[in-house]
């Protein structure tokens, strides 16, 4: 597979571009596809909403998109998944719930580049077990973009860079992969997804198992849910969510020591990390004003049990990446 962006592959910087790669992807999809069945992968961020938009422009009804909680979801995250896509969009949809399939196959691993590859292995195993229930179903499309590509190179794995396994009969579509993320968010607009889509917080494909540094644990992924909503909500309120690209929580295997009502705790600790960028490949650190930030971590110190720090990550990419793991 040749995953080297093609010379005369314009970037995409405004509307008439990206009319102009829809125009020519749908082409490319329609005569490869025929009139076969597409699996999609639909997680509900930007790259996969787009890559869906592209098919469904493509292909139509013969696009089934199916939706796996992995159990590494943001809070709420697969109840907005179904009701943006099934109940709004009228997408053919189906839902996998393989939470505890995930997190016994991840249980005591603490290596992140196997936690990727576990992550990814199940999420080729999970869709081909559906496409066995399918009739139809020759191809596996997945919102890869060229962020991963590239840092798949020596870096870290993606689950989804790297092709399926020989078993499977699927061959991989992947519309944008030669696509970096605000040209993935030029196209989603002018394909008509709203601006609430398209701008999407950034989500990684193993989810919040790459925010909780070690081995995951059910209890850490709860810390990382409610500290990541308390976030996302005040960020909200204060307009930050519209100036910050990214921004989520961390909440890494360490307990350190602190005090509540008088008694010593041993606790975890949250990790704020808010960047801005504009393809992914760099990263700068967003100044959080200290009235803003002392209310999140009052917020958090007080309604998330079990932790009893909140410390702020100020590095950027390079030399740091924009995740953790």
């Amino acid at each position: 597979m040749n995953n080297v962006r093609p010379i005369e592959l314009e970037r995409i910087t405004n509307r008439e571009l990206a009319l102009k790669f829809i125009d020519e992807s749908v082409k490319e999809l329609k005569e490869e596809i025929k009139d076969d069945k597409v699996l999609l992968a639909l997680s509900g961020g930007v790259d996969s909403s787009v890559t869906a938009a592209l098919l469904i422009k493509a292909i139509g009804k013969n696009l089934v998109c199916v939706h796996v909680n992995h159990g590494l979801l943001r809070k709420n995250e697969s109840e907005g998944v179904l009701k943006v896509f099934k109940e709004e969009l009228g997408a053919t949809l189906v839902f996998v719930d393989a939470s505890e399939r995930f997190l016994n196959k991840l249980k005591g691993v603490s290596d992140p580049e196997q936690k990727r590859k576990i992550i990814g292995k199940e999420f080729i195993d999970v869709f081909s077990e559906e496409a066995r229930k399918l009739d139809g179903i020759k191809f596996l499309a997945q919102g890869t973009i060229y962020p991963d590509i590239l840092e798949s190179k020596g870096i870290k794995a993606h689950h989804n860079v790297g092709g399926l396994p020989e078993d499977l009969n699927f061959k991989l579509i992947e519309p944008v992969k030669f696509l970096y993320k605000d040209e993935v968010r030029q196209v989603g607009l002018a394909l008509g997804l709203k601006e609430e889509m398209v701008f999407r917080q950034p989500f990684p494909g193993p989810g919040l198992g790459v925010r909780c540094p070690g081995a995951i644990t059910k209890e850490r992924l709860e810390l990382v849910r409610e500290s990541d909503s308390i976030l996302r909500e005040e960020f909200k309120k204060c307009g930050l969510s519209s100036k910050v690209w990214q921004y989520f929580t961390i909440v890494p295997d360490y307990k350190s020591v602190g005090i509540k009502d008088n008694k010593r705790t041993f606790e975890y600790f949250v990790v704020i990390r808010a960047v801005n960028s504009i393809d992914a490949t760099s990263a700068s650190v967003e100044e959080i004003p200290y009235d803003i930030l002392f209310k999140i971590r009052d917020r958090i110190l007080n309604e998330v049990d079990g932790i009893n720090r909140v410390l702020v990550d100020i590095s950027p990419k390079p030399i740091a990446t924009i995740e953790w793991e």
